[in-house]
């Protein structure tokens, strides 16, 4: 049997649009019948994902697979980093930590993840018709090139044609495509088969001077010119996208429930958040600087990389007092995976999981303490929301166990077992369960138990909700895509018509 042909897309920066436009792809040529599926062979996120199997991946790479719809798999990501520090990270290898090393330390390893990668990679062409490879960050970081593992060391590794990806909105579009050709090996530069503009905001018409100069320049087709867009929402990879709900100048709208979401430094799995952002019902805020807590109906702590440091950001910025005051005058305050952690009463690493061995100080709102270790829980988790008698289903990721008052348990899971803690009040709660709002019925139930006045927006379980934007996004791209261009100039005819 044939390995499965395999296109590239390399930017030209990071957030350049390139897992988008992979999702994209994924979606139409899925809708033709064809067998393809995505893959990166090292990404860098806290945003993770545990497989069927029990194996963590990045959620980039979810989104792709569930596009193209299939059962995502740690192929699909054999490498993640899970960045702890502003040098150190967490190596994720086919799905299992490895350990934490130095940018240095890393890249004495990157000949053997290559080979690992490449196995990967593989196994995916020997399932399937077509593989999208999604490069990571700039594809012309020349004093890297030499230890890059996943742009165009891998597409020369798949013999996969190069589509160039810019985003048009930052600016200097022309010096981004045409810079990164001149800069790269000549090597390189022959398999870029041609380029992709993101982000386009404005008349298209006005543009089509600079697509003559780029393909005169470039000596290489414009694909394609993809507009912005506001009426799609896919997740995104990295919280970059939270800048523009972060610290917002007013107070929550009125007739609203008003949830507030620390923005912790190192913060992790923050999609928990987006159907909270996507319930009409519902004002969400991210809170970096400390503001009076007192008009939200909620607040929350997200997941942490490095839950002890973000336990020291909270003290260091003045947040200990805003929530002790706010939970003595009645407010409710949860907590998910390290935001549950950092609400008992210690945090011990013996080991230095995330830095210097030692313990820090919890909240001390929940009396619980965790000791964190090199073992990572990595499974689905089905139960019930106690209180409520409601069905939650999500996924747990964490290096590190809780003890202390079981007592008062939030979930009762389908095996037996019970999950994260409360306070006697019952309005100071944390669970380890991610993904505990993307059910609309649970949410609902949650929200109106916490405010009388809630009132949903329209809504939908979450796995139509994504279906129907993977379909918006490829109907976005094929109303801008020239794709029988495309697959003239890599060689990827037999998919004209599908399979």
């Amino acid at each position: 049997m044939s390995k499965a042909r395999c296109l590239a897309l390399l930017g030209t920066a990071s957030d350049v649009g390139k897992s988008v436009a992979v999702t994209a792809l994924c979606r139409i040529f899925a809708n033709q019948g064809v067998r393809v599926a995505p893959f990166k062979a090292q990404n860098m996120s806290n945003n993770s994902y545990v497989t069927l199997d029990g194996l963590e991946m990045g959620r980039a790479q979810i989104a792709q697979a569930e596009a193209a719809r299939i059962e995502p798999t740690v192929d699909m990501n054999p490498v993640l980093l899970k960045p702890s520090g502003d040098t150190t990270s967490q190596v994720i290898l086919r799905g299992r930590p490895i350990g934490s090393c130095q940018a240095g330390d890393y890249y004495r390893h990157s000949a053997h993840l290559f080979g690992e990668a490449r196995h990967s990679l593989d196994r995916l062409r020997e399932a399937y018709d077509l593989v999208i490879l999604e490069g990571a960050g700039s594809c012309a970081e020349v004093n890297l090139a030499h230890r890059d593992i996943v742009n165009f060391p891998m597409a020369h590794a798949a013999r996969a044609p190069v589509v160039l990806t810019a985003d048009i909105s930052r600016g200097g579009v022309f010096a981004q495509l045409l810079g990164t050709l001149q800069v790269v090996s000549k090597k390189d530069r022959r398999r870029v088969a041609g380029f992709l503009v993101n982000r386009f905001r404005g008349d298209p018409g006005l543009f089509e001077d600079g697509i003559r100069y780029l393909e005169k320049q470039g000596r290489r087709p414009v694909f394609g010119v993809i507009p912005h867009y506001d009426h799609i929402d896919i997740d995104p990879e990295d919280s970059q996208a939270l800048d523009l709900i972060t610290d917002p100048t007013g107070l929550p709208r009125p007739g609203k429930t008003a949830i507030a979401v620390l923005r912790l430094p190192r913060i992790s799995n923050f999609t928990d958040f987006s159907p909270l952002q996507r319930d009409g019902g519902i004002d969400l805020h991210y809170l970096t600087r400390p503001r009076p807590l007192e008009p939200y109906h909620l607040v929350l702590l997200p997941g942490s990389k490095n839950v002890r440091a973000d336990r020291r950001w909270l003290a260091e910025n003045g947040w200990d007092q805003r929530l002790a005051a706010y939970v003595a005058n009645g407010g409710h305050l949860g907590g998910i995976c390290g935001g549950y952690q950092i609400l008992g009463r210690l945090i011990r690493d013996p080991s230095g999981v995330e830095g210097t061995p030692g313990a820090t100080k919890g909240l001390g709102l929940l009396d619980v303490e965790t000791t964190l270790s090199a073992d990572k829980t990595l499974v689905r988790t089905r139960g019930l929301w106690a209180e409520l008698g409601q069905p939650v289903a999500g996924y747990e990721i964490h290096m590190g166990q809780t003890s202390g008052a079981t007592a008062n348990p939030v979930i009762r899971t389908n095996e037996g077992a019970s999950d994260g803690c409360r306070n006697g009040t019952g309005r100071v709660w944390g669970v380890y369960l991610h993904g505990l709002f993307d059910s609309p019925s649970f949410r609902h139930a949650f929200l109106a138990a916490l405010d009388s006045a809630y009132r949903p927006g329209a809504d939908e379980p979450g796995a139509a909700f994504k279906n129907r934007q993977y379909d918006l996004l490829a109907e976005h791209f094929l109303r801008h895509l020239d794709l029988e261009r495309l697959l003239d100039a890599t060689g990827l005819q037999e998919f004209r018509h599908g399979r």
